[in-house]
């Protein structure tokens, strides 16, 4: 049986090790990827770094941001070939339940999401279900890819499917690291009329600005508020997307709304938000909605525009590592002052 390298999460606080493993075996209606390259994020970090975010067992695999290459068929897999480019849906979903057979993959009662319920990508091979793997057009680079089903497709989905973002409205972006900078690419490419970008790391606004963004601010600035209202010359935005995960940030996101404005909190964390006088926010008629992950579609949508050439990524790829330095890719992607958007390892 070959073997191969992967990268396992053993506890939080620790390097990855870099273990030998027996290449697995695809089993009925799965198939046997070898990974051109798997994307890191925030979530990455959450588990091996903070451990704020649990896993099933240890040790595991991480990764869950992939794209590579069919080089195995299970049983019962007639609809994908040997050789073809796929990338890999960031969790294993079932297909059957409520939400899966009406495209809604992203809340699948029965999901094992990559390096939290089963071995991840940043290994030479990982077997996935065939369902949930999305053919990646020729044109389509294979990091650019892997970054897309995750990294793109989350704020692409709070903007589409949540958000609902219509031509010429004004949008909020809380938090410009990988999430909310290509969330300021996409409500531009999306018709959005004025992007303001908010964020407290000069580095991160003068990204936004160079990405599209029309104006940023530091939240922590004296009347900020007042001062982006000025800007805008309207008493606030029609959707705030926030990618913090804090208390005090979703409650900005409601506090830059207008009248009928949307709060797309897509940020994940434990405290808890709370909502303005109700009187002010039912007499507004605002929301706030949630915005978790991506569905299949997202992530075949983006595939289209890049392949299109309607959007450029080219740009978002901060690092690149190979497999045996991926404890320098987590330790890079952690670093507050280096501009990063997204780090890859290609193994």
């Amino acid at each position: 049986m070959k073997n191969m390298q992967a990268a396992r999460f053993i506890r939080a606080g620790e390097p990855l090790q870099i273990d030998t493993l027996p290449v697995p075996e695809p089993d009925t209606g799965e198939i046997l990827v070898k990974v051109a390259a798997c994307g890191l994020c925030g979530t990455d970090l959450h588990l091996a770094v903070d451990g704020d975010l649990q896993v099933d067992h240890t040790p595991i695999t991480l990764g869950h941001e992939a794209s590579g290459i069919i080089v195995e068929l299970g049983p019962d897999v007639a609809h994908l070939n040997i050789g073809d480019r796929v990338a890999m849906f960031p969790a294993a979903f079932c297909g059957v339940c409520r939400f899966c057979t009406i495209g809604r993959e992203s809340l699948c009662e029965n999901s094992k999401v990559y390096g939290m319920a089963r071995d991840g990508a940043l290994a030479e091979y990982v077997t996935a279900p065939a369902r949930s793997v999305i053919p990646i057009p020729d044109d389509v680079p294979f990091d650019i890819a892997a970054i897309i089903t995750d990294g793109v497709s989350t704020p692409y989905h709070a903007l589409s499917s949540r958000g609902n973002l219509a031509a010429e409205e004004c949008v909020a972006v809380i938090g410009c690291g990988g999430l909310g900078t290509h969330a300021i690419m996409l409500s531009k490419l999306m018709g959005a009329g004025k992007v303001v970008a908010v964020d407290i790391q000069e580095e991160a606004r003068s990204r936004a600005l160079s990405h599209g963004a029309d104006f940023a601010f530091d939240p922590t600035e004296t009347d900020f508020v007042k001062k982006m209202r000025k800007q805008l010359g309207r008493s606030g935005v029609d959707m705030a997307l926030e990618f913090v995960g804090r208390a005090n940030t979703a409650e900005l996101a409601i506090r830059l709304l207008d009248k009928t404005g949307r709060a797309v909190l897509v940020g994940v964390g434990m405290e808890r938000p709370a909502l303005p006088p109700l009187a002010a926010f039912v007499g507004r008629e605002q929301s706030v909605l949630g915005s978790f992950g991506m569905d299949k579609k997202d992530i075949a949508d983006l595939f289209e525009l890049v392949a299109s050439g309607h959007l450029d990524l080219s740009d978002s790829i901060s690092a690149r590592y190979p497999l045996a330095k991926a404890n320098d890719a987590l330790q890079h992607l952690a670093r507050k002052d280096v501009g990063v958007v997204r780090v890859v390892v290609e193994p």
